[in-house]
């Protein structure tokens, strides 16, 4: 009730302004260069999270550079620095309270929920700040300011930045677990009020897919409907069926299902695929059988996703005859993992056949890596084949196929029906297997060791085989950091279940200094050509948001790095990534960049972002959007933005190749 109070009091506050120490020409712009020697400094200062040279340059007189540290505690996160940019918070400069705005929503601390309701501005003048600061209270706040965000209900559809910070601000809480009834409520207005401007109801659409437990009546459910059939921006329609899948509703399968047989946009199709498994298997079998043979790999993918998530054991037989017959080869590896998954215990003849397909097209060396290494994930969803994936972890020659085999053994280790699949030789096998683990961890790679911990940091799996963790502490020492960084993360969590300990990440050490002589040239205008076997695409670079990433993949690119390197990963609808020097996404070079998170969002498709493993951690793998991913935003580095070429993103698949990267200055 009190904090209710404090809220409702501070709509009687104006916004005060600091005061600007009196200079011979009073600055009122933020000007960014990325050839200002200045700037450059405080990027510098913000890779090495120099504080003590950080903290001055918040009160220089140039507007410029207030800004730009601002923004650059965002990405430093520290919680001491609160303090420091709350001051900002009253700057005579807007572009500098934005960014102070941003950077205490950045570090997450509750202490800065106070900070921003204090200097929330109700004279009309500011509605961007505003905007701003609701949109940063959702990502530090309580459930009590949630609802009170929820509830505001003076804007009206002019006011497009205060609309759009409430929709970010819910979103925002959402992403952290936190969600009320009157958020949902209100997203399901934004989304379904026609009067709103599309930002805010892009946001809304979004919270819709992305939100957990959340829950829809039969009348919104309606009226969402009728938005999902009408509206024609895919953006909102692909998020828009995820939410609706959501309520499990009759009339919800049936206007997805409707929808489907009308939508153009592969996109859209595949989330209402996504959404349909919400409904029973029995009544969406045949549509899915289809589409297996659908011509869009991304379809048929989403396809054989939804028989490997929601599959009939009495259909496993179909499932067989359908991989035997595919040609689309993804695809194809896709549904045999299917049919062994599903395959009763008691049809042995049938388990024999596809595992002994599986086998044969493993040890066809004629065919693709990523092939191959699928055939060992599929042979994962038969317990049985454990000694057959033991052999490939640590003698095949390829990385891919290595980390695949391993990620097969994960399979069987991590089966909850494990116990029932061996029956009265699980103890004897649980044990096997855990000598086998051991083993990676003392021999194996960067991909083996992370996937080996990953099984071991599950308290379900083997925790109570092992006396103590100081085979993983050995594994550790002989890592190559800082290009390890993941393995060492996840060896960290196997250590901390073991040792029944707090799982505390070590951050990588500053290693690697942004040079500055890379970016000689480099503005908002230049580009890179990707060339791929299925076409071309171009980036321009986004060098005053994230210089270290912007300069990073320039040098790559000049070093001939990226020439010949697979994508290794496709999620459909979601991004491809490619960078990888191993090819299993585990591998990089020997430094790691800092995490640039300036305050732009992935609200279209197209941005180009670095992968990481966890903040800093970037290297030398990068990903491009299919579709708005704003659940990514303040968390992974935008440094590039495709304006050409998007056609050829969306047709890539796993093992395409970069032929090479053209610069443009």
């Amino acid at each position: 009730m009190e904090k209710i109070v404090f809220l409702a009091l501070i709509l009687t506050l104006t916004l005060p302004m600091a005061c600007v120490p009196p200079k011979e020409e009073i600055l009122t712009e933020v000007n960014l260069d990325i050839q200002d020697v200045q700037l450059q400094k405080i990027h510098l200062f913000k890779d090495a999270a120099n504080l003590d040279s950080l903290r001055p340059l918040l009160q220089h007189f140039d507007p410029s550079y207030r800004y730009a540290s601002a923004m650059a505690l965002g990405s430093v996160r520290d919680a001491s620095t609160i303090d420091d940019l709350s001051v900002l918070l009253r700057d005579t400069v807007e572009e500098v309270r934005l960014a102070a705005a941003y950077s205490i929503g950045q570090i997450g601390e509750e202490r800065g929920e106070r900070i921003l309701i204090n200097n929330f501005n109700t004279t009309g003048e500011y509605n961007k700040f505003n905007g701003a600061v609701l949109e940063a209270i959702g990502r530090c706040g309580t459930e009590e300011s949630l609802k009170f965000l929820s509830t505001i209900e003076t804007y009206t559809p002019k006011d497009t930045a205060l609309l759009k910070g409430q929709a970010l601000g819910i979103y925002r809480f959402a992403y952290r677990g936190i969600t009320v009834p009157e958020g949902t409520d209100k997203m399901v207005d934004f989304v379904t009020n026609r009067d709103y401007p599309i930002a805010p109801r892009m946001v809304a659409s979004n919270y819709l897919y992305r939100a957990k437990d959340i829950i829809l009546d039969s009348l919104q459910v309606s009226k969402l409907s009728k938005v999902l059939t009408e509206n024609t921006d895919p953006r909102i329609r692909m998020a828009l069926a995820i939410g609706i899948g959501k309520s499990k509703r009759p009339e919800a399968q049936k206007v997805l299902t409707s929808q489907f047989a009308k939508e153009q946009d592969y996109r859209v199709k595949c989330n209402i695929m996504r959404a349909l498994g919400n409904f029973p298997y029995s009544e969406m079998q045949g549509m899915f059988f289809e589409l297996i043979g659908h011509p869009n790999t991304k379809i048929a993918l989403t396809a054989a996703d939804f028989f490997y998530n929601h599959g009939d054991p009495r259909d496993a037989r179909v499932y067989w005859r359908k991989a035997r017959d595919l040609t689309n080869i993804p695809v194809k590896m896709s549904m045999y993992k299917v049919a062994n998954k599903h395959m009763p215990a008691g049809f042995q003849d049938y388990k024999w056949l596809i595992n002994n397909d599986l086998k044969l097209i493993y040890q066809d060396t004629t065919l693709g890596v990523y092939q191959r290494a699928a055939a060992l994930r599929g042979l994962g969803e038969y317990g049985w084949n454990y000694k057959y994936l033991y052999t490939p972890v640590l003698t095949a020659r390829e990385p891919v196929i290595r980390t695949a085999a391993a990620e097969g053994l994960a399979k069987i280790c991590q089966d909850p029906n494990f116990d029932l699949n061996f029956g009265l030789s699980r103890r004897r096998i649980r044990k096997e297997l855990s000598v086998y683990l051991s083993e990676f961890m003392e021999k194996g790679d960067a991909g083996v060791r992370a996937v080996t911990a990953n099984i071991l940091a599950d308290e379900k799996a083997f925790k109570d085989l092992y006396e103590n963790s100081s085979f993983l502490y050995l594994a550790k020492r002989d890592l190559e950091l800082p290009k390890e960084t993941e393995t060492l993360y996840a060896i960290e969590r196997a250590i901390a279940t073991i040792d029944d300990k707090d799982y505390q990440p070590e951050q990588p050490a500053y290693n690697n200094p942004l040079d500055w002589s890379i970016l000689n040239g480099v503005s908002s205008k230049s580009i890179a050509i990707i060339n791929t076997n299925k076409g071309t695409f171009k980036m321009r670079f986004l060098p005053l948001d994230a210089p270290a990433s912007v300069a990073n993949f320039i040098k790559l690119a000049k070093d001939g790095f990226y020439d010949g390197k697979r994508v290794h990963r496709v999620v459909p609808n979601f991004v491809m990534q490619a960078g990888c020097p191993r090819g299993d996404g585990y591998g990089g070079l020997d430094y790691t960049l800092r995490t640039e998170v300036p305050r732009r969002s992935y609200d279209q498709e197209g941005y180009v972002g670095m992968a990481s493993a966890g903040a800093d951690t970037e290297g030398t793998q990068w990903f491009v959007t299919h579709s708005p991913t704003i659940h990514l935003d303040g968390n992974y580095t935008i440094f590039a933005k495709v304006i050409e070429g998007m056609s050829t993103v969306h047709k890539i698949d796993v093992g395409d190749t970069i032929e090479s990267v053209q610069l443009s200055f």
